[in-house]
């Protein structure tokens, strides 16, 4: 795994990593190039709070099935502001909740690393994205939590946070690399059937 640089404050760590997923039957991931990927999500309200209790677990599952670190509500074919994460630190799970996540800052030094996603399997490029960004969201509670996130969680949130928008990582790299990417990942895909 790749070196991680990452700042959490106690309160976020003890809020999230104390809480065990739930075991779940994992949801299907969507794979690229689904239309759902390519779509904005809504922010989560009040009248959410079911179907988001409902989903957590089962995106852990998905998740942790993959394998991967990050999955975002729209991979899963619910179009929310809802993201799960787990980097594993010392192969321990440290599961966590972002809902209605807002970028509050973000730093002008950038910062490359190789990306890969779950909804375009077996498929990686090197990114660029801010090195440190400050966040606002909600945790599983609902309770209003600021992290600042460098590193590997920086660059997860980041990554995770484009799902919500619509992107996915290879629109931030060449057309020509994208396309390479593409045709590949729809070979594979036609292959498994």
């Amino acid at each position: 795994m790749p070196d991680m640089d990452t700042h959490i404050p106690d309160a976020a760590t003890e809020a999230d990593a104390g809480a065990e997923p739930l075991p779940a039957e994992p949801l299907p991931i969507l794979v690229a190039p689904h239309p759902l990927l390519k779509s904005r999500a809504r922010p989560v309200t009040e009248a959410d709070r079911a179907t988001i209790a409902a989903l957590i677990p089962r995106m852990f599952a998905a998740m942790y099935r993959a394998p991967g670190i990050g999955l975002a509500a729209p991979q899963v074919g619910h179009l929310l502001r809802l993201l799960v994460i787990d980097l594993m630190p010392d192969d321990k799970p440290a599961p966590m909740v972002i809902i209605n996540p807002e970028i509050l800052a973000a730093s002008s030094e950038l910062c490359e690393r190789e990306e890969g996603c779950l909804s375009l399997p077996g498929q990686y490029a090197q990114v660029v994205r801010p090195a440190r960004i400050k966040l606002r969201y909600l945790d599983r509670d609902y309770a209003r939590r600021e992290i600042e996130a460098e590193g590997l969680l920086g660059t997860c949130i980041q990554h995770e946070m484009d799902h919500l928008e619509g992107t996915i990582f290879v629109d931030h790299i060449s057309s020509l690399k994208r396309n390479m990417i593409m045709r590949k990942l729809a070979k594979e895909q036609r292959l498994k059937k």
